[in-house]
C-alpha cells in the first residue's frame, strides 16, 4: 500500500457504522425522528441507543448526505421538508433513473419484465375492489421494488449508492406527502406499466420519456401539498 492510500476500516468498525447509519434511517422511516425536527446529541444518543462516540462517527456522513444538520448553539435539525428540497430531490433522482432504464432497454430480460408487470396489475386490481391499508403497503414494497431492480440493474456501485442515500429523501417525502392511496396507487402503476412496455419494446427513446413523465407526476403530486 502507498503512503497515498487510506488505510482499510476494519470490517468490526465498518459494520458498527453501518449499523448506527440503518438505526437512524429507520427512525426516520417509523416517525421517531420528524423532518425539520431539532434534536441534542444527547436525545439523539438516547433514541438510536448509541454511544456518544458512535454518534459522533456518524453525524459528519449523515451531514455530508444531507440528512441533517449540526448547527452551533441550536442542536442537531433533521433535513427539512420543503420545495427546494423536492426539486433537487426529484432532479437526482430523474436523471439516475434515466440511466438504469437505458440499461433495462438492453439488458432486462422479459421474464422479469414480465413477473414486474404480473405484480403491477395483481395490486391495481386489488385496489379497484378493496382497498385497504395493506393492501397499500404491498403497493409500496411493489414500487419500491420495481425501482431497486432498474437501478440495481446498472451494476454501478457509485450510482447505487447516490440512489440509496437519495432515496431516503424520497421516502420521506413521500411519508409526508404522498403516500400511496386509492387515488395516487392507479397512476403510479400506470407509469409503471408504461415503462415496463416500453422497455420490453426495447424502445429507448419511449423507455426514458416513460420514466421521465412518472418522475414529473411523482414530483408535481409532491409540490400540490
Amino acid at each position: 500500500m502507498s503512503a497515498l492510500e487510506p488505510e482499510a476500516e476494519p470490517t468490526e468498525l465498518r459494520n458498527v457504522k453501518q449499523a448506527a447509519y440503518e438505526r437512524f434511517r429507520q427512525a426516520l422511516f417509523d416517525g421517531r425522528l420528524r423532518p425539520g425536527q431539532f434534536v441534542s446529541q444527547r436525545e439523539l444518543v438516547a433514541l438510536l441507543g448509541l454511544s456518544i462516540g458512535a454518534l459522533r462517527e456518524l453525524l459528519p456522513r449523515l451531514q455530508y448526505e444531507g440528512l441533517l444538520n449540526v448547527m452551533p448553539q441550536r442542536g442537531i435539525q433533521i433535513t427539512q421538508i420543503d420545495l427546494p428540497m423536492i426539486r433537487q430531490a426529484f432532479q437526482l433522482r430523474a436523471a439516475l433513473e434515466r440511466e438504469a432504464v437505458l440499461t433495462a432497454v438492453r439488458r432486462m430480460e422479459d421474464e422479469v419484465l414480465d413477473t414486474q408487470e404480473a405484480l403491477h396489475r395483481a395490486i391495481s386490481d386489488q385496489v379497484r375492489t378493496n382497498p385497504n391499508p395493506e393492501l397499500f403497503e404491498r403497493g409500496q414494497q411493489v414500487d419500491d421494488g420495481f425501482h431497486n431492480l432498474l437501478i440495481a440493474g446498472t451494476q454501478n456501485e457509485l450510482l447505487i449508492q447516490a440512489y440509496a442515500v437519495n432515496a431516503i429523501r424520497i421516502r420521506l417525502i413521500k411519508l409526508d406527502r404522498i403516500s400511496l392511496s386509492a387515488s395516487v396507487l392507479p397512476a403510479a402503476f400506470g407509469d409503471h406499466l408504461a415503462i415496463i412496455a416500453a422497455i420490453r419494446s426495447r424502445d429507448a427513446h419511449a423507455a426514458i420519456d416513460a420514466m421521465d413523465r412518472h418522475m414529473l407526476n411523482a414530483r408535481e403530486r409532491a409540490l400540490e401539498l
